[in-house]
């Protein structure tokens, strides 16, 4: 079952969420900016998309109906505004300097030293809006030797220790996890602190810049599960959280099938053993006596409880843990995923009627207020949709804005018009 989005979307062109009236300049490309710039646009905030005149590479990977309008790009660019533009030009600098003198927030997402070459830098920006937040995610902290190093997701999940757990959880080589987790992490945390700084910018009256690194992002991200004995000084072990590392944490294979389980405290270990008959065996068990022993022979208790969970089949698991109360669910794919009981029952999938690429499925924001809703409340636009309405909003006559398209310094959504052809 799905909601209507094509009615949400219709009914909050205007935006409703808290973020309503803050107005965000965005240089981010890829998906470490854009998937941060996303939740603010659900959250009511008017971010404009700014791309150069090919358009943010993203566009072109995944599959689509039309090129440029790749599944990737419409899933971390919707409630945005396109802005088409040369900013290696002269007079698209200026542009773009007369667009953020009235905005909130600016946003990049490429080393510091390429926005000093564009002439983008904090000073630049700071001399025409002394209010503006400057706000960078790139790869590492601007004070030490990585400082102009490039960074990627693979690369971050390397660098900050989480492929490396996966040798230790499976006696396997390094591993990533099959998501951009550390891009989208970052922008997270690059969510965070632009609403931090927007509190106290309100507060002050001043702006200010932030850099939001990856590579201390990431660190601290994963090192907070697994410093363990490495917090001391000395060291009381070797570090890692060994309930994560446990060869045996992972779906439990059933008589059909997979199941996520998590039997975890004194009264969900009684149950299950109750439920099974072995009770007595619990008790004369001095491993299962309390969260400390249990947590020091994990590999020992998951290795049982994996031999357990293998005896019925997924469906009669999920029942009987159920009916104890033991947290436990399906293993879904990304087909069952979408029939989930409680993510129809909740609305979460949508089906939107979007312009230009057709029926999308889409997902809500995941949480609940209220009164001020966040909700998608433009479709992802295609590449330079709204370069002549934002540049007239920042002040530019007709005739100016006539000459940059003339000159390819901006791409106005006239001029893709047409779409290209489908691609498969």
């Amino acid at each position: 079952m799905m909601f209507d989005a094509q009615a949400d979307l219709q009914e909050a062109s205007e935006p409703t969420g808290p973020l309503r009236g803050l107005r965000i300049v965005d240089l981010t490309t890829v998906l470490m900016g854009p998937y941060g710039t996303q939740i603010l646009g659900d959250m009511g905030a008017d971010v404009i998309k700014v791309e150069g005149p090919d358009g943010d590479l993203v566009r072109l990977i995944g599959p689509a109906r039309h090129a440029g309008m790749g599944a990737l790009f419409i899933n971390t660019n919707r409630s945005k505004r396109s802005l088409a533009i040369d900013l290696k030009q002269e007079e698209g600098r200026s542009a773009l300097l007369r667009l953020a003198a009235g905005a909130d927030v600016f946003v990049y997402n490429v080393r510091p030293q390429a926005m000093m070459r564009l002439g983008l830098s904090y000073e630049a920006l700071a001399a025409v809006n002394p209010r503006i937040i400057y706000a960078g995610m790139f790869g590492y902290s601007q004070n030490g030797p990585y400082a102009d190093r490039p960074a990627y997701d693979d690369l971050m999940q390397g660098a900050s220790t989480l492929a490396a757990m996966f040798s230790r959880s499976t006696g396997g080589p390094p591993q990533y996890v099959p998501a951009a987790i550390a891009d989208r992490i970052t922008g997270l945390a690059a969510v965070n602190a632009i609403l931090a700084a927007v509190i106290e910018r309100n507060v002050s009256g001043k702006g200010q810049r932030i850099d939001i690194p990856m590579f201390e992002t990431m660190v601290n991200f994963v090192l907070s599960d697994h410093m363990g004995g490495l917090s001391y000084d000395p060291p009381l072990d070797a570090g890692g959280y060994q309930r994560l590392l446990s060869r045996s944490r992972r779906p439990y294979k059933t008589l059909d099938g997979y199941v996520c389980a998590m039997v975890y405290t004194d009264r969900q270990w009684r149950s299950f053993y109750r439920v099974l008959g072995r009770e007595a065996e619990l008790d004369a068990d001095a491993r299962f006596a309390t969260l400390s022993t249990r947590s020091q022979h994990i590999d020992a208790i998951y290795a049982e409880l994996e031999r357990t969970l293998a005896t019925r089949t997924t469906a009669q698991w999920l029942q009987c843990l159920g009916e104890i109360d033991i947290p436990a669910v399906p293993v879904h794919d990304l087909q069952s995923i979408f029939h989930d009981p409680h993510l129809a029952a909740t609305h979460y999938f949508g089906l939107e009627q979007h312009p230009t690429e057709g029926p999308l499925r889409t997902m809500r924001h995941p949480g609940t207020w209220s009164r001020t809703q966040p909700a998608a409340h433009r479709f992802t636009p295609r590449h330079g949709e709204h370069s002549v309405q934002v540049l007239k909003e920042a002040g530019l006559s007709d005739a100016q804005i006539d000459d940059l398209i003339a000159r390819k310094i901006i791409v106005s959504a006239e001029q893709t018009a047409e779409l290209p052809g489908e691609t498969s």
